[in-house]
C-alpha cells in the first residue's frame, strides 16, 4: 500500500506551512519555494501527496470522519447506541458542540482544512509555475490538486452543511471567515472536477493512476456526478429541509451533467463491477489495489494508519490465528436487515454476519455466538480480519484502505437519473447490472428479469433503487448522505424502527421469521453452521445441531434496543454542529445554526 512519505513531504512543505504566523509573514518566501518546488515533477509530485497527509491523523478521517460519521440510518447503527458515550450521542443525532470525542483543535474540520489549505498552495503554484495542461505530468497533479480538495469539501459539507469556503491560500486578510453556502461550494466543486476530469487520466493511463490509490478520470466523473446529484438534491438548511433555490444547482440543469459523467465512466472500459460480491471484498481485503476494477479511489493508509477493520470488521475478542489486534464490530446492520435481503442474494451473507470470533486459546480462536445479545447484535462482513494477507499487529490500525467510490455507484446513480429524467427502459438497465451481479445466474429469471418487468411506473423504480441502495452499500456508511438528499432520512428510520418492532414481536411481515438459532461447528473446527436464520426454518433441529439458543423475541431486542436508533429528530439534525473550539478560535466569525 501507498505510504505517506513523511520525511519527503516535510521537506516540500517547509517552506510553506512552517507556521500559518510564518506563512502570513513572508510572502516573498513562500513564493520563492513555489517556483522551486512546482517546476519540479518530482517535488511538485510528493506536494501533492502531501494534500492526503492530514487524513491520517488521529482526529481526523483515520480515527473521527470514517469512524464517526454515517451512523445511525435505516440500515445501520453503532452497536453501542443504547449505551452513553461520545460517539452513541452523535448516533443518536444528539449534536452537541462540546461532544468529547469530536472538540479538540485537531478533529477532522481542522485536519480537512489543513489539507485545503496544502491543496490551494499547490493549485496556485501549479497554474503559476507548472505549466499544467492535458497529458502533462503537471496537468495530472493540478488534477489531483483539484480533485482531492474537492473531496476535503464534499466530506465537509456532507458533514456539517454550511462551512468555510476557502479556494485561494490563506493570507492576513483571511484568517477569519464566515460559512459561505453550502451552494456556492457545490458550484466551485462541479467546476474545479469538470477541469480536473480533463487533466488526470483515465486508470492505468500513466504512472500516477495504475492503482486505485491514484485520482483517475473516471474516479473524478463519477465523483463529479455524485456531487451533482447532493447538490441537487435535499438538504437542512437554516429556513427548513429543501432543495436549493439556485437554478444552476436544479434538478434539470444538474441531472444531464451528472449523466454524462457516469456514461463517460461506463462507456470507457476502465472500470467494472468484479465477478462476485464476495470476491470484491476480499479483493478490499487483500489489499488488491490495481486499477481498472469495481474500486475507482481509495483513501491510502500505511500499515500503521487507517481503522477499517479496526471499526467495521467482523469482531475479533483477542489476538488470534488471524489478527493481533482484539478489534472490529463497532458497527453492524440493524437486526432486520437480514431478513429484508432476499434469501438467493448473495451480499446478504457478505454483509451481515451473527457471530464474532470469541476468546482464544493458545491464540486460536472460533465464531461464536452471543446468546444474551441474539438478534439484536449483528456485525459487518465486509470487512474482515481473516480474509487479509496480511497479519496485524498494531494496537490500533490495521493498515486496510477506505473505498471511497466504487462503479456500483455509478451504475445506481445512471439508474436513478434515467428515472428521473424519465427513461424507464435505461433505468433497469442499469439497475440489472447490479442485480445481476447479486444473484447466481440461475435466479436471473425470477430474480433480475421477473423483477424488473414487474416495474411499470417512475414512482416504483425510485422505490427499487432505494432499496437497491441498501442492499448493495449497508455498511460502507453512504446511506445517510442518500437519505438526506432524497429526504427520506426521518421517513426511513421510522420505518425502521417499526421493521425492529415487528421483528421483535415476530409479528407481520416478519411473522416467518424462526424464534429458535440452531448452530454445530463445521469440520473446521472454527466456523460454525446455522439452522433457523432463514425464515421458515423452524423444524426442531435439536439433534442435529450441538447448540439451540432462543434468538429473535423481545427479549432479545427489546424497546430500549431499539429506540436507541435515534433520540433527537434525524430530520432536524441532519448536520454536526461546528465544534466549540473552532467557534472560540473563529473571531466572531463563525456559529451554529439549526438550534444547537
Amino acid at each position: 500500500m501507498k505510504k505517506f512519505v513523511y520525511i519527503l513531504i516535510s521537506i516540500v512543505f517547509a517552506g510553506l506551512l512552517v507556521s500559518c504566523e510564518d506563512f502570513l509573514e513572508a510572502p516573498s518566501q513562500s513564493t520563492l519555494d513555489e517556483s522551486l518546488i512546482f517546476s519540479n515533477p518530482t517535488l511538485a509530485a510528493s506536494a501533492i501527496d502531501g494534500i492526503k497527509e492530514p487524513i491520517g491523523q488521529t482526529n481526523s478521517y483515520r480515527g473521527r470522519f470514517l469512524t464517526h460519521y454515517g451512523a445511525n440510518t435505516d440500515i445501520e447503527w453503532f452497536n453501542n447506541s443504547h449505551q452513553a458515550g461520545a460517539r452513541s450521542d452523535l448516533s443518536r443525532y444528539l449534536n452537541s458542540a462540546i461532544n468529547t470525542d469530536m472538540n479538540t483543535a485537531n478533529n477532522a474540520w481542522a485536519q480537512m482544512y489543513s489539507g485545503i489549505e496544502r491543496a490551494n498552495i499547490c493549485i496556485r503554484g501549479l497554474r503559476t509555475y507548472g505549466n499544467p495542461a492535458p497529458g502533462t505530468e503537471m496537468g495530472q497533479l493540478l488534477g489531483e490538486a483539484l480533485t482531492l480538495r474537492a473531496v476535503y469539501y464534499a466530506d465537509l459539507a456532507k458533514a456539517w452543511g454550511d462551512v468555510v469556503a476557502r479556494f485561494e491560500p490563506v493570507s492576513s486578510e483571511t484568517m477569519y471567515l464566515s460559512k459561505s453556502s453550502r451552494d456556492e461550494i457545490y458550484k466551485q466543486l462541479i467546476a474545479d472536477l469538470g477541469e480536473a476530469a480533463e487533466l488526470v487520466a483515465w486508470p492505468n493511463g500513466n504512472a500516477r493512476t495504475t492503482t486505485t490509490e491514484g485520482i483517475n478520470r473516471a474516479f473524478v466523473k463519477a465523483f463529479r456526478a455524485r456531487i451533482c446529484l447532493v447538490a441537487a438534491g435535499y438538504s437542512q438548511y437554516p429556513d427548513g429541509i429543501r432543495r436549493s433555490n439556485d437554478p444552476e444547482l436544479a434538478v434539470s440543469t444538474l441531472y444531464p451533467v451528472a449523466m454524462q459523467e457516469c456514461l463517460d465512466v461506463i462507456s470507457s472500459g476502465t472500470a467494472k463491477l468484479e465477478g462476485s460480491f464476495e470476491g470484491f471484498w476480499r479483493k478490499v481485503c487483500e489489499e488488491n489495489i490495481a486499477a481498472g476494477g469495481e474500486s475507482l479511489w481509495e483513501i491510502p493508509f500505511a500499515d500503521g494508519r487507517g481503522r477499517m477493520a479496526f471499526t467495521f470488521a467482523v469482531k475479533h475478542a483477542s489476538a488470534d490465528q488471524y489478527t493481533e489486534q482484539p478489534r472490529g464490530g463497532d458497527y453492524g446492520p440493524l437486526p432486520h436487515v437480514f431478513y429484508d435481503y432476499d434469501v438467493k442474494d448473495t451480499r446478504r451473507d457478505v454483509t451481515c454476519v451473527p457471530y464474532s470470533w470469541g476468546t482464544a486459546t493458545n491464540k486460536v480462536s472460533k465464531q461464536t455466538i452471543n446468546t444474551g445479545n441474539g438478534v439484536s447484535l449483528w456485525y459487518f462482513g465486509k470487512l474482515r480480519y481473516e480474509w487479509m494477507k496480511r497479519y496485524v499487529t498494531s494496537t490500533n490500525d490495521d493498515g486496510l484502505n477506505e473505498i471511497y467510490m466504487r462503479y456500483a455507484e455509478v451504475l445506481l446513480m445512471a439508474a436513478e437519473i434515467q428515472n428521473e429524467l424519465g427513461n424507464l427502459g435505461p433505468a433497469k438497465d442499469y439497475l440489472k447490472q447490479v442485480r445481476q451481479r447479486a444473484f447466481r445466474q440461475a435466479d436471473w429469471p425470477v430474480k433480475v428479469d421477473a423483477y424488473l418487468n414487474a416495474i411499470t411506473t417512475k414512482e416504483q423504480m425510485f422505490t427499487a433503487i432505494i432499496n437497491e441502495h441498501a442492499f448493495e452499500f449497508c455498511g460502507e456508511m453512504e446511506r445517510k448522505a442518500a437519505l438526506i438528499r432524497w429526504n427520506l432520512l426521518g421517513t426511513k428510520m421510522d420505518e425502521a424502527l417499526a421493521k425492529m418492532t415487528s421483528l421483535s414481536n415476530r409479528e407481520g411481515s416478519y411473522s416467518d421469521v424462526p424464534e429458535m438459532l440452531y448452530y454445530r461447528y463445521a469440520p473446521d473446527g472454527e466456523s460454525l453452521q446455522f439452522y433457523g436464520l432463514n425464515r421458515g426454518e423452524t423444524a426442531d433441529m435439536s439433534s442435529d445441531y450441538t447448540y439451540n439458543t432462543v434468538y429473535v423475541s423481545s427479549d432479545k431486542l427489546g424497546t430500549s434496543k431499539i429506540n436507541s436508533l435515534y433520540t433527537n429528530d434525524p430530520d432536524q439534525n441532519q448536520f454536526w454542529p461546528i465544534w466549540q473550539v473552532f467557534i472560540d478560535a473563529s473571531n466572531g466569525a463563525l456559529k451554529n445554526d439549526y438550534g444547537y
